[in-house]
């Protein structure tokens, strides 16, 4: 990935034009023609690439786009390390995605109906735990398989080296974010965020949960040693992160920011300032989901948004670059991330569509049943799609968030029932899945109905 070039300014454009012919690009700008498009927003990297419109130069087409964006900018309280404050602006279709975003995950709104139900909501949200923990830790470096990870996650088994402790970390954070999200950020819960994502991970355990020193310089750069961005100065890092919390409390600016938005620029403040020796991303998007739920977007719980960073790491890289080149224009960011959080949420519809098929094609085998609880179903479910999948108590606990002696009950009921087999492992059971669990759970409601014919045949002769 290569540093995107810093655009012309407007002065520099103006600069070489005649007077008349700057004049009247400044009255095209405000023409409907040259507003932005739905689902983009211009930068020049990309704008110089492509053909400009018939009469244009490439800087006279970007002083098109540029104009009338900095006519609206609105400052906020986040500076760069030289003083300059970012900026950004309402472009019209963030409006309708934020709008959005806003039907479909937030407040008292209704989501898709199996998403939330009682049967799957656990189901869905340690799912959404567990890709969330795996792939934020991916973008951040982390060498181990999906598979491997998932299965250490749901196991309840030790991390074995420092990737699968990066991603139990994230798993643990992700679960106390849930938990947190009612309090007022505050310098000290971003330290004890940092400690949950870095524990055991870091070369000096002492950075764990505290601001970098001035010997620690923390460039991001590359592998070839492409400095990339060059954060705040260790110094001024107190009180940046002081100002953050009071934005991220919806105490600064004056104006108002939609919530979504500031939750967008509260992920890229923590990761611009770059205040920790290590785990700075990880810390910025569990800060982006502390704020979404704070805000009650509720259905963020079940997303993961870096499951669609980690498709393209890159696009996410390159929003902060042409955020840093362009002016401190913020809407590059903003704009990757609307676009981030819309395809999360069309992840999460193909998963309830997914398993709503799959959950109508195992309703006739045990649901009517009407024996198991929600917790039962989703073992049964799982067990189902995967014979010889293994479940211990610990995991299930875990998974459900229930006390030991829940789970304890629920895997050893379904045992007694014949649905899972009960093996010895150490001092610990573990249960199996049957290769023929649809055949028992057939049997299962064959003996069923016979009992219940029974005892209608008893009520009637009596």
């Amino acid at each position: 990935m290569k540093i995107p070039p810093t655009p012309p300014t407007i002065e520099e454009i103006e600069s070489n034009l005649a007077p008349e012919r700057f004049f009247k690009l400044i009255v095209s700008s405000r023409q409907a023609e040259y507003a932005e498009k739905p689902m983009q927003y211009m930068s020049w990297d990309v704008l110089r690439r492509k053909i400009p419109p018939e009469g244009l130069t490439a800087n006279e087409w970007w002083l098109l786009h540029k104009f009338p964006r900095r006519i609206k900018y609105e400052k906020l309280p986040l500076s760069d390390k030289n003083g300059n404050p970012f900026r950004y602006f309402m472009v019209p279709w963030f409006l309708e995605a934020v709008h959005k975003i806003d039907l479909k995950a937030g407040g008292n709104i209704s989501s898709p109906e199996l998403a939330v139900s009682r049967q799957s909501r656990d189901q869905y949200i340690i799912t959404s735990l567990v890709e969330e923990a795996i792939t934020s830790s991916q973008l951040e470096g982390a060498a181990t398989t999906r598979e491997v990870a998932r299965d250490m996650l749901q196991s309840g088994r030790k991390p074995r080296d420092i990737s699968e402790k990066m991603i139990l970390n994230n798993f643990l954070t992700m679960q106390e974010i849930v938990k947190i999200k009612d309090k007022e950020l505050t310098p000290e819960l971003v330290f004890h965020i940092h400690r949950l994502v870095t524990r055991d991970t870091m070369d000096d355990p002492s950075a764990s949960g505290r601001l970098r020193l001035p010997a620690e310089r923390r460039a991001v750069m590359d592998m070839d040693g492409t400095i990339f961005h060059e954060p705040p100065a260790a110094e001024d890092l107190a009180e940046r992160l002081k100002a953050m919390c009071e934005f991220a409390n919806a105490r600064t600016p004056q104006s108002f920011i939609h919530p979504l938005i500031r939750a967008i620029i509260l992920h890229f403040w923590l990761a611009y300032d770059h205040p920790f020796v290590d785990g700075n991303g990880r810390t910025a998007r569990a800060l982006f989901y502390w704020s979404m739920l704070r805000s009650e977007y509720w259905l963020f719980e079940y997303i993961s948004i870096s499951q669609v960073l980690n498709k393209a790491p890159a696009k996410y890289a390159i929003s902060f670059l042409h955020t840093e080149t362009d002016d401190n224009d913020l809407n590059h960011f903003i704009a990757a991330q609307l676009l981030v959080m819309d395809r999360a949420l069309e992840e999460l519809h193909k998963y309830v569509a997914r398993k709503s098929s799959e959950i109508q094609l195992i309703q006739s085998k045990f649901l009517a049943l009407n024996l198991f609880n929600h917790r039962q179903e989703a073992v049964l479910q799982s067990a189902l799609k995967n014979p010889g999948s293994r479940f211990t108590i610990e995991a299930h606990k875990i998974s459900y968030r229930v006390s030991y002696q829940t789970a304890r009950t629920d895997l050893l009921t379904l045992a007694d029932k014949g649905l899972l087999r009960k093996l010895k492992r150490d001092k610990e059971f573990v249960f199996v899945a049957p290769k023929n669990l649809d055949d028992r759970l057939m049997t299962l409601s064959q003996a069923l109905e016979q009992e219940q014919d029974e005892e209608r045949s008893q009520e009637s002769g009596g």
